[in-house]
């Protein structure tokens, strides 16, 4: 069925990043969205991502505060303009 729509601005801007970034038709970003908020039950068919996580794997003696106090003083020296050390 056609019909006219009205939508807020910041609703419609939301369904064209998500139709953009998904790489599908603003018309199906449209009729899912609607099916999901009247079928709240309904599921999408979604490939899962899953992150597996690595150890950090630093040494035993090394201080990890140090290293952030490290990376402190590079970021202020690099906006300064000026040679650590």
């Amino acid at each position: 069925m056609r019909t006219t729509l009205t939508l807020d601005d910041d609703v419609a801007d939301s369904l064209r990043e998500q139709a953009r970034l998904l790489n599908v038709p603003f018309k199906r970003i449209v009729n899912d969205a609607l099916r999901r908020g009247i079928s709240p039950g309904v599921q999408e068919d979604r490939q899962v991502f899953r992150v597996s996580p690595l150890s950090g794997g630093f040494r035993p003696g090394v201080d990890l505060l140090k290293l952030n106090q490290l990376n402190d003083e590079l970021e202020a020296d690099s906006f300064t303009g000026q040679d650590a050390g």
